[in-house]
């Protein structure tokens, strides 16, 4: 039992070092520039954000095909750490996530948006987190987020899950 305790550790620190580049944007970039479309990040040559309230994801999979784990999504929420606190008012590299259902995009009080998130338009439902998390930058170009995405749809489902405990 030790052994298998020391391995999730050790891979549980590896998953927060690899999620450590994802939050190095210096805080001297410019905020407003768009990112750069490319194929991987938005699933197109061309960098078109989904519609505000779409919530099609790249591979198919529907956030109401998938039952959560909150427990579960408290191990990928590891990764999310690095840059967001749960708690109210405390804002890291990225925003926190308190509270973040029915929030707008880009009005979290001292955080420094991009203009694209402030205007995407969205209102973030456990759907559209669902879309988001696959892939950011498709979502939102322009996002100061550089973290690539959750790919696995229920690694997806129970990290909303976990924020889903949130209040």
């Amino acid at each position: 039992m030790a052994s298998v305790k020391g391995r999730l550790g050790v891979t549980l620190a590896v998953v927060a070092l690899l999620a450590l580049p994802a939050c190095s944007k210096k805080a001297s970039d410019d905020e407003t520039a768009p990112a750069a479309a490319t194929p991987a990040a938005t699933g197109s040559a061309a960098a078109t954000a989904p519609a505000a309230d779409n919530t099609d994801t790249l591979d198919g999979s529907k956030f109401a095909s998938f039952t959560g784990d909150p427990t579960a999504g408290e191990g990928v929420f590891l990764a999310c750490k690095n840059c967001h606190l749960l708690e109210a008012g405390k804002n890291m590299v990225g925003p926190s996530l308190h509270a973040i259902r029915g929030r707008h995009s880009g009005e979290v009080a001292g955080f420094s948006y991009s203009t694209a998130n402030k205007k995407s338009g969205i209102v973030w439902s456990d759907e559209k987190m669902f879309q988001y998390l696959e892939s950011p930058q498709r979502v939102i170009p322009g996002t100061k987020m550089t973290y690539t995405g959750v790919k696995d749809p229920q690694q997806r489902a129970n990290v909303i899950a976990y924020l889903d405990t949130q209040k």
